[in-house]
């Protein structure tokens, strides 16, 4: 369930992070909402991340795709 939240920050750091967030195709909601589930997240808290992997946590989107469907299609294309 999705819930609102309010936050006061620095509007040159809200401008910078809504340009990052439109370079990397996502939203500035779902960037937050990433961070803080790393920051969080149980099984992290042992673990030591550098600041730059950090910053790249939930950049990338893999595509979507059906891989059962791939394989029979490579395996028709190389034996059919």
């Amino acid at each position: 369930m999705n819930t609102k939240l309010t936050l006061k920050l620095d509007k040159s750091i809200i401008n910078n992070a809504k340009e990052y967030a439109k370079k990397k195709n996502i939203s500035l909601s779902k960037m937050i909402e990433n961070y803080l589930q790393a920051l969080t997240n149980k099984r992290n808290k042992d673990v030591e991340i550098s600041p730059l992997v950090k910053s790249l946590i939930g950049v990338i989107n893999p595509p979507k795709t059906d891989y059962k469907k791939d394989y029979t299609n490579y395996l028709s294309e190389k034996y059919g």
